[in-house]
């Protein structure tokens, strides 16, 4: 039994962030240029930098509804409400975007 505890533990939490990962969530941030704001990137990407307590995670927002969006960011940073499902990719976490808006 001790030996099959261990296997149940990884098997659920594979299953679990495998869930979490189709589940939409909602985010609120401040929205800028990767490229314009941040120089750290080639060209324009919409990106959603969000704080809790004294951590800082960066999202890549990707999809047609970050980038019909992108007039809004490039060229000044504003703060911005996201939905969408995040996809850890590489450094900086991809966050699909299915809503972006303007903080209220």
């Amino acid at each position: 039994m001790k030996a099959i505890l261990p296997i149940l533990t990884v098997l659920l939490t594979a299953t679990t962030a495998a869930f979490a990962a189709d589940t939409e969530i909602t985010l609120t941030g401040e929205g800028k240029c990767m490229k314009c704001a941040l120089k750290k990137a080639d060209k324009c990407q919409n990106v959603l930098e969000v704080k809790k307590d004294d951590k800082i995670t960066l999202y890549k927002l990707v999809g047609d509804v970050s980038t019909k969006f992108h007039g809004e960011l490039c060229g000044e940073n504003k703060k911005i409400t996201v939905t969408g499902k995040v996809e850890k990719k590489g450094e900086t976490p991809e966050f699909a975007v299915s809503k972006i808006e303007l903080a209220k």
